[in-house]
């Protein structure tokens, strides 16, 4: 079957050369001459590839684009900005928003047709064969709600990636609790439902593929709704387990936010797991708490032959808490990892829909993702070797 490509540009002239020119090297075409129509055709047509314009009269190809990586039919959809705007900052602002590779007019039939091959090739490669052995999963999770899991494994997986430079999967293995979406400034939170609907014997890779979405920054994430009323896929154990045996055979690196929303099969979820990062914070209350999780988790192997790291998030200042040294001696074990309080950062966050390591790239809180990350990377390359 010929694989299809959405043409999307205002100008008439174009849709038709590029369309006759692509037709003739075997591709099947649809086209659109309105972001907006180029956005229903996306959806109907599940094209393989898009080549889109910038300027156009209604939506321009940076918001057309920014709606394709939020929708879950399209976020994984290659993307080719196909345009005259040449400068330096046109092309920055293309890649931020999603696009795959930046073209700019004129350009010789050839080259224009090299960079398509060349996306999809990258694609075929990407969603086709799965990995042959498990991906290193990593399982996240606190004694209770509020310590800032999720940021923790979303901005984790963040610099994971930018470092490996690979796929990285990060997974909120919540329903009803998810909370990516409302930080990035998404929409769309179906991927985690769309697949706990389905009977287990229909959950492969290639419908999990449908579901994640291309995050600008770099990893895929599956995202779940925060609909109270979504709770109840909780009790969908069969979907999950065969959701948890897929995806961990689709990428070297998996990052499961558990949070404290235990599951009824938590058992089979760190079964998957190589290790576990435990979330607390320096209060009494809360580090007894802990101690009691801990106790749960030597039980299935986590701090004897899987491995346990304990990360302490100080979500706000305050003068009077516990040191690490106090935090330590009362549960047993090394603290490997201290993120520090960063309320303004989070603040601005929060305001620009960004992740927290993303508004200072350099600063203490991304330096202390990234040491996370290089640890972690260093176990994932021992493991291989």
């Amino acid at each position: 079957m010929a694989e299809k490509i959405l043409i999307v540009d205002d100008d008439i002239e174009t849709l038709r050369l590029v369309g006759m020119m692509l037709q003739r090297q075997g591709y099947e075409i649809v086209a659109a001459n309105t972001g907006q129509q180029g956005l229903s055709m996306a959806q109907d047509e599940k094209p393989d590839l898009i080549v889109l314009d910038v300027m156009m009269p209604d939506l321009d190809g940076y918001e057309v684009t920014k709606k394709l990586r939020e929708a879950a039919d399209t976020a994984g959809t290659p993307i080719l900005m196909f345009t005259a705007k040449s400068q330096v900052d046109d092309k920055v602002a293309g890649f931020e928003m999603g696009v795959d590779d930046y073209v700019t007019k004129p350009i010789h039939p050839a080259e224009l047709v090299a960079h398509i091959k060349s996306l999809l090739s990258r694609n075929k490669s990407r969603t086709g064969p799965i990995l042959s052995t498990k991906g290193y999963a990593i399982g996240v999770l606190a004694p209770k709600g509020g310590l800032g899991v999720s940021s923790l494994v979303l901005n984790l997986a963040i610099s994971l990636y930018q470092k490996m430079k690979s796929d990285v999967i990060a997974v909120e293995l919540r329903p009803g609790h998810g909370s990516w979406a409302l930080e990035l400034g998404i929409t769309n939170t179906d991927g985690l439902n769309n697949l706990l609907r389905l009977k287990p014997s229909d959950i492969t890779s290639a419908r999990i593929e449908k579901e994640l979405m291309k995050l600008t920054y770099g990893p895929r994430v599956l995202m779940a709704s925060n609909h109270i009323s979504d709770v109840e896929y909780c009790n969908n154990s069969a979907q999950l387990e065969a959701l948890l045996n897929q995806i961990v055979l689709m990428t070297p690196l998996l990052l499961l936010d558990i949070g404290a929303s235990f599951l009824p099969i938590i058992d089979k979820v760190l079964d998957q797991c190589k290790e576990v990062i435990l979330v607390t914070e320096p209060y009494p209350s809360t580090v007894q708490q802990t101690n009691v999780l801990i106790e749960d988790l030597d039980k299935r192997g986590f701090g004897k032959s899987k491995l346990l790291n304990i990360v302490i998030v100080n979500r706000v200042r305050a003068d009077v808490q516990l040191s690490i040294t106090q935090v330590q001696e009362m549960l047993g074990q090394t603290i490997t990892q201290v993120i520090p309080p960063a309320p303004e950062l989070a603040f601005q966050a929060g305001l620009r829909s960004i992740p927290l390591i993303q508004v200072q790239p350099d600063g203490l809180i991304t330096q202390q993702f990234n040491r996370m990350a290089d640890s972690i990377l260093q176990r994932v390359r021992s493991e291989k070797s």
